[in-house]
This record gives structure tokens, C-alpha cells and sequence, in this order.
């Protein structure tokens, strides 16, 4: 079903943009512009070819969700196979810039690249090949590199990761109601890869959500500083559990955390994909992201010879955020009506992730902090009409505050 609308979705962005391009002229003006469009999209149609540089494979769910991202735009836009080139497993050295530099060689007009540490190698291509197009996602450099065929893209991932936390706050509310346990006990434990910005904003989103139902929770975050290691997210949630965290969630692109939860019978919340094949009786739900809007938009500007975003960021409202299939085995009575109420909220602009007046930091606001203390003035212009306004200045995350209930 999530393909299904994620492909809806992709071919009315299609239909609106050709709208858009129909404003003016009289009505035969219009019908000569639209059947010298469509002829003109024929054309770079046939030309165009789309190279793809993973971080992973189909092994790990971050990469996997990029790959139903590309197969959803190829559908979207009747691309044929011969057409994109995906390259897997390239790491975050020179090999990212010698893999780009071939996919311009194999004749490709677009170059996409997903992991944070490739964006400094993207940057180096752009500057060598400025007729081809480079889109990085998660990175923050595009808009000060001065190319114009640089360009950044993530999504509002705080939206769903606030969504799936409103699912374990639940489930923490029936595990008290239960008597499994008490509610000076809810503690979170958290699989965080790296303690970057887009890390800290995701945990705390996901915190936030839980609070939203369950008030007593605290979390508490161990990172593996790595983007994806089985071993090292399993026994770091085996190490949270040990030191007494009733549920888990992750920032982290293994099943290795999900894993553990199962042999423990800890309900997890995990990342990008559904860990119920590998949690069953465990596995609520995953925050996760829909990249097809991202890559039909992108690869459709190239074919019509439009600009492409430096930024681009889109979340609930566009179909690029959800979570992923509710687990109706383990999650609580209610959670459905309590996730799609929340939705509903994010999107008609009614709940703010990091509304302000939420949480503190070392028991001040952050509005005061800002005030008082130099170190929190950079802040200033992400805070207004209470709240923080993450990922609309730039498109990469930039929540790096460590908020009170968080260790």
C-alpha cells in the first residue's frame, strides 16, 4: 500500500507541474507550448540516464529505502532500466568521487549520492563536471559550495520520528497499566550511530513524541559510531537493556538492535524499514522515509530543464515521511486512532515537533537561553511563534540541543 500511494503521489507531482507550466498565452498558444513540452520531454526522456552511489546495500534498510525511492521514480516516470545505474556499498573516501566520475563517463546527467560522509567527494565532482547534476542527501554544503549543480535533499524524518515515538509512549502507558512496570521506570534506551545533529534531532523527535503520552519517560542515548554494524547495534541495545531501558529504539540501519529486543522481549521501535519480520512479538513500528518524491522531482527538473532545489526538505504533508506498518500483535489498544490523530495535527500545522514550551534545557526554555547564555545565541533564528523551525533553513538537520530527560 505504501508504494502504491508513494507512486500517486509521484505521478500527481508529474501532473501538477505540467499545470503549472500551462499559466498565460491564449488557449492555442497553450496547446502549441504543451505539444512542444511533450515532444521536448520525449526527447530527454530517451536521453536521460541517472547514476545512484549507496553507502549500503539492500542489506541494510537506509540504502534499501533510497532503492525503493529509485525504483518508484523509474514507475513514476517510465524510466527503463538501462536508464539508472546503482552502485552499492562505496564508503566515505576517495572511492565516492572516482565512482561518480565514472557515472558521468557512463553518460549519466543526474548523480545521487545518500550517505553524509560522500558529500565533500560530490562537491569535488560538481566542480569538475558542471553540466551534470550532483544531489547529496543529509548534507548541508550545497548551498555555500557556490555550484549550482550542487544540491542538497533529506526529508522532515522529526515528523515520523516523533510519530513512532507517540507508539512507544503508548505502549509504556499499557505496560503500566499492566503492572510490567512502574512509571518511575520508563526508561528509553536509544541506538544512535554517530552524536551528530541529524542524530540528536531524530532521538530527541522520537523523545518528544513519547512524552506526549507518557510524561514519566526519560531515555537514555549510546551511540555505535558507525552508520551500520549488526554486531555493535546489538549489543549496544543489549547493554541498554542491561541497565534497565523497557524499550528500545534506534538511529542505526541494521536489524542488530531489533535482534536483541526479541530474545529479551523488549518492544523496539526501529529505523527505516519494518522490524516485524525480525521482531515479531517485539517490533511497534519504524520511523522511516519515502524517497520517491525526492527522486521523481529531481530527475524530472533534469528532464525538463528545470533548476533543481539547492535545498529540499518535505515531510508528512508531501507523502516523503511515515512510519511504517503497525504491528497490531504488540502495539496498545488505541494507538491507531492516537497515530493518525497525530498525523493529522503535523500536517494541518496544529503540532509542532519541537514546540518550545515542551521541554527544557538544564531547566531553563530555550527562548531564555537564548536570551542569557552566548553559547545558545546561534539559535536565535531557528526559534519564533514558539517553536523550533528545524530543516527550513537548510534541509539537513539542525536540532543539536541535548534537552533535560535525555542522557
Amino acid at each position: 500500500m505504501k508504494k502504491l500511494l508513494s507512486l500517486i503521489l509521484a505521478l500527481s507531482m508529474t501532473v501538477m507541474m505540467l499545470v503549472g507550466c500551462q499559466s498565460g498565452g491564449s488557449t492555442e498558444d497553450t496547446d502549441k507550448d504543451n505539444t512542444a513540452k511533450s515532444e521536448d520531454s520525449t526527447s530527454e526522456k530517451s536521453d536521460i540516464k541517472v547514476g545512484v552511489i549507496y553507502i549500503g546495500d539492500e542489506n541494510e534498510g537506509y540504502t534499501e529505502a533510497h532503492m525503493t525511492g529509485i525504483k518508484e521514480m523509474k514507475e513514476a516516470l517510465g524510466l527503463s532500466d538501462d536508464q539508472v545505474i546503482e552502485v552499492t556499498n562505496i564508503p566515505e573516501d576517495q572511492t565516492c568521487y572516482d565512482t561518480a566520475k565514472d557515472l558521468v563517463g557512463q553518460g549519466c546527467n543526474v548523480i545521487f549520492a545518500n550517505s553524509f560522509g560522500h558529500e565533500d567527494y560530490m562537491i569535488e565532482a560538481a566542480k569538475e563536471f558542471p553540466d551534470v547534476e550532483f544531489c547529496h542527501a543529509t548534507g548541508f554544503k550545497a548551498a555555500s559550495s557556490g555550484l549550482s549543480n550542487m544540491h542538497n535533499y533529506f526529508t522532515a524524518i522529526y515528523e515520523s520520528r516523533y510519530v513512532s515515538g507517540v507508539v512507544a509512549g503508548m505502549k509504556l502507558n499499557e505496560m503500566i497499566e499492566k503492572g510490567e512496570i512502574t512509571a518511575d521506570k520508563c526508561k528509553i534506551g536509544y541506538v544512535g550511530a554517530y552524536p551528530y545533529a541529524e542524530v540528536i534531532s531524530g532521538y530527541t523527535a522520537f523523545y518528544l513524541g513519547v512524552k506526549s503520552v507518557c510524561e514519566s519517560a526519560t531515555m537514555e542515548v549510546q551511540y555505535t559510531n558507525s552508520w551500520a554494524s549488526m554486531d555493535l547495534e546489538k549489543s549496544t541495545a543489549e547493554a541498554l537493556i542491561a541497565d534497565g531501558c523497557v524499550l528500545i529504539s534506534q538511529h542505526a540501519d541494521t536489524v542488530g538492535a531489533a535482534t536483541a529486543c526479541e530474545a529479551a522481549g523488549v518492544p523496539i521501535v526501529g529505523y527505516n524499514v519494518s522490524m516485524i519480520a525480525t521482531a515479531p512479538n517485539t517490533a511497534l513500528t519504524s520511523a522511516s522515509i519515502n524517497w520517491g518524491p525526492y527522486y521523481t522531482y529531481a530527475v524530472k527538473a533534469v528532464m525538463d530543464g528545470e533548476k533543481i532545489d539547492t535545498d529540499w526538505c518535505k515531510g508528512y504533508s508531501e507523502g516523503a515521511d511515515c512510519i511504517t506498518e503497525l504491528n497490531k500483535n504488540t502495539i496498545a489498544e488505541g494507538t491507531e486512532e492516537k497515530v493518525a490523530e497525530v498525523e493529522q495535527g503535523i500536517k494541518d500545522g496544529t503540532i509542532h515537533v519541537f514546540d518550545t514550551s515542551k521541554f527544557t534545557v538544564d531547566g531553563s526554555s530555550l527562548e531564555d537561553l537564548i536570551e542569557s547564555n552566548e553559547d545558545y545565541k546561534k539559535y536565535a533564528d531557528y526559534v519564533s511563534d514558539g517553536y523550533y523551525h528545524e530543516s527550513e533553513a537548510a534541509s539537513a538537520p539542525s536540532f543539536d540541543i541535548k534537552i533535560d530527560g535525555i542522557e
